[in-house]
């Protein structure tokens, strides 16, 4: 498949001098893929999406992204790739929700028609039409996020990237904003990139992930090969799922289980052995 993004061994130096380096294994994303960038809180994660959107210049290291150089055609990127913040206020900036999505394709100097069709197709798609008159500053997290989400896919980019994009959501907002990635991704092929702490999310949203930490990329595979990396996890500063850490010490053990990515996995695993002859 075609490689979307790519980034080897960059380098960032800060205004106050703070450098950042990520090294070890190169970044790359291929096309339809979706890819959990996971590492614990401050390890590099927000620096490389920052790259990758040509927010920031390297001091060393080459980054591309659809075949260029996302600081030098950053306006080449600007309709090709959606962006969600961490901090999703930062970019909710119109009066109301149906003039903040329409920011873009406005921008981009679509007619009046098209903007309105756009709009209210990715409006209803994310199911916030609801919304389309409130104002922004008044919406619940959960809400945010989705109007942001909304803002990022109005123009159907090929990439999206997002930073923490389930920080300080509950559980149901979770999973509303999961279903439309998967949705997305599977309906229109948009490759996701995602920068994430959260184990837990890893087999809900991941083809693959990368592993970072302390200035290198560790760890690279599928969801199950990350899971069979305790050790590796674990020097990056984050903890395995209870149950994945169950079935590792099971196999350990001498006990013939697989690492499960769910519950389901884990049950048809675990019932015949606990309960012979179950189905």
């Amino acid at each position: 498949m075609t490689k979307v993004v790519k980034v080897k061994c960059l380098r960032h130096v800060y205004p106050d001098k703070t450098e950042v380096k990520l090294c070890g294994l190169d970044f790359v994303v291929r096309a339809k893929e979706k890819v959990l960038i996971l590492g614990p809180n401050g390890s590099g994660k927000t620096t490389l999406l920052n790259h990758i959107i040509g927010l920031l210049k390297p001091v060393e290291g080459e980054v591309r992204v659809l075949g260029v150089d996302p600081v030098k055609e950053f306006n080449f990127l600007r309709r090709r790739v959606g962006i969600v913040l961490q901090n999703v206020e930062e970019q909710i900036i119109g009066p109301t929700v149906w003039d903040d999505v329409a920011l873009a394709p406005r921008n981009f100097g679509l007619n009046p028609r098209e903007v309105q069709e756009m709009v209210e197709t990715v409006l209803k798609e994310i199911n916030i039409w609801h919304l389309k008159d409130k104002i922004p500053h008044y919406l619940s997290g959960g809400e945010k996020k989705k109007v942001a989400l909304a803002g990022a896919m109005v123009m159907r980019p090929e990439l999206l990237i997002l930073d923490e994009p389930f920080d300080g959501l509950d559980p149901r907002s979770k999973k509303e904003i999961l279903e439309l990635l998967r949705k997305f991704n599977r309906e229109f092929g948009t490759t996701i990139i995602m920068a994430n702490h959260d184990v837990n999310l890893v087999p809900l949203i991941a083809d693959k992930v990368y592993v970072i930490s302390e200035g290198s990329i560790r760890l690279y595979g599928t969801p199950r090969e990350i899971f069979s990396r305790l050790d590796v996890l674990r020097q990056a500063g984050l903890e395995p799922p209870l149950l994945v850490e169950l079935f590792y010490e099971l196999a350990q053990k001498g006990v013939a289980v697989d690492i499960p990515l769910t519950l389901e996995e884990a049950r048809r695993q675990l019932l015949p052995l606990l309960c012979p002859g179950s189905p």
